[in-house]
């Protein structure tokens, strides 16, 4: 008998109990996630810092491609959340298939829009000689597969928008097994491999297959994990048993009513999405002026911060679920009170990670890239926002909080103020002006995080937030 999936709403349930039944799927997904930019890094980067270089270069750019579409999914998840909450499956449904339409009809041509553009976005980027044409292929080839993996992250938000977090953990574990086993073979040499066991006295040796196609290879494994979990999920939605699980029977005729919905909150998202990539592509550019080892010191310590974003993002998804889920079970009281204790504990959490960050900041960095003029830049970077982690998840947490609300329009206003007036003009500034250097820009973004986590507490407060989406709308 399968197990009965817990009552997000129900209030005799502890908040913190809720709280974790969601975020740890999360948390161990999002792990695995970042495995896949993670394992992709680490391995290229014993290919040298121009390979290193080459596959985050274009990053910012497509960022802005993929968030079109993501912000396009925030819509949907908002309202599959609030129908799950009011228990309205048909609905729920409609929005689900609606992701499918909005995927077919937006991100597929959006998402070969970078193979069309691979030979000029890594220049725009600011890509030196130095790996121009590793760059132009790693671009090219991830872009062949990019619609599964805008499936992966809409689809991802539709089944925690219903309140299923395993799902996709399952999928992404998977993918990121055969995502790193498929980098360990397509982009080394063959090689023998030795494994000794010196108090038997035995050493077994066997030859190792390697395609040895470099950063090539690690673009072709992301590539095909992309498509496999992105084709999972999409199955998933058809065949596993739950009140909004969809059917082929089903029409899939766009309903002018839904979309207006989905575009409606949307739009601040997508603006927020485009506004954090743009300001992004601004501040590649003026670190793309720093010399070669800078850039790629860049790419490592982002790397490795990105494995404190994992709980901050299983917090701030588990807000987005558990506001949306009880403003439509129009318990507005509910939803208050787990955004702040999901607050409460993501803050904890990230003082934790941020003391980790720090302290093993060399060993981590080591880990991607033991280059010699790397590894001092990306350390003392990863040192820096090491001190954020506790004060970002803040910002985190309620912009997650007030986007299952429907309450789309004020992140995408603090987002713009911080990204464009603190970080990007400020790493513009030192920079280019000052003439300082990676650490000082790293300041920047940490200022905006700030900034952001007061602005994001001041709105949430308001509470405001709770009358964005009218009950008809859910219903429409």
């Amino acid at each position: 008998m399968a197990k009965r999936k817990l009552d997000l709403t129900n209030e005799s349930i502890s908040p913190i109990k809720v709280i974790l039944y969601l975020a740890w799927p999360l948390f161990l997904e999002q792990v695995l996630s970042t495995l896949v930019s993670f394992a992709d890094t680490a391995m290229v980067g014993g290919l040298g810092k121009e390979a290193t270089a080459a596959v985050s270069i274009s990053n910012s750019f497509v960022f802005l491609i993929n968030g079109v579409v993501m912000a396009l999914g925030v819509g949907i998840t908002a309202y599959v959340a609030r129908s799950v909450g009011a228990k309205d499956y048909e609905k729920a449904k409609a929005y689900i298939r609606h992701a499918l339409i909005i995927l077919a009809l937006v991100g597929l041509p959006l998402a070969l829009l970078p193979a069309a553009l691979y030979k000029f976005i890594p220049r725009w980027m600011g890509a030196n000689d130095d790996f121009l044409a590793l760059a132009q292929e790693y671009l090219l080839i991830t872009s062949v597969f990019r619609i599964f993996t805008m499936a992966m992250m809409v689809l991802g938000s539709v089944f925690r928008g219903r309140g299923d977090t395993k799902t996709p953990l399952y999928i992404n574990i998977v993918v990121n097994f055969l995502n790193i086993a498929g980098n360990y073979i397509l982009i080394h040499d063959p090689h023998t491999i030795h494994i000794a066991v010196d108090f038997l006295n035995i050493d077994f040796a066997f030859k190792m297959f390697g395609a040895g196609l470099g950063v090539k290879g690690a673009a072709i494994s992301t590539g095909v994990s992309w498509f496999l979990g992105g084709t999972a999920l999409s199955i998933m939605l058809f065949v596993k048993n739950d009140p909004t699980r969809i059917s082929l029977k089903d029409s899939y005729k766009p309903d002018a009513d839904i979309l207006k919905n989905v575009i409606k909150l949307s739009i601040p998202a997508m603006l927020e999405r485009m506004c954090m990539s743009l300001s992004g592509i601004v501040v590649t550019k003026s670190i793309a002026t720093l010399p070669t080892h800078v850039i790629a010191a860049n790419t490592v310590y982002s790397t490795a911060e990105s494995l404190s974003f994992m709980p901050a993002f299983a917090f701030a998804t588990a807000a987005t679920t558990l506001v949306g889920q009880s403003l439509g079970a129009k318990k507005p009281n509910l939803a208050k009170k787990y955004a702040y204790t999901t607050t409460m504990v993501g803050i904890i959490v990230m003082l934790f990670a941020g003391a980790m960050l720090f302290a093993f900041a060399e060993p981590l960095v080591r880990f991607i890239n033991s280059d010699f003029d790397v590894v001092p830049i990306a350390r003392k970077c990863l040192q820096i926002v090491a001190f954020i982690q506790p004060v970002q998840v803040i910002a985190w947490i309620l912009a997650g909080a007030l986007r299952g609300a429907g309450d789309t329009k004020w992140p995408f206003y603090i987002t713009a103020a911080g990204n464009w007036l603190i970080r990007a003009l400020g790493a513009c500034l030192v920079i280019h002006v000052f003439h300082m250097g990676l650490p000082e820009a790293v300041v920047c973004m940490c200022l905006d995080q700030a900034a952001r986590a007061v602005c994001m507490y001041l709105r949430f407060r308001t509470g405001k937030w709770m009358h964005v989406i009218k009950d008809s709308a859910a219903k429409a």
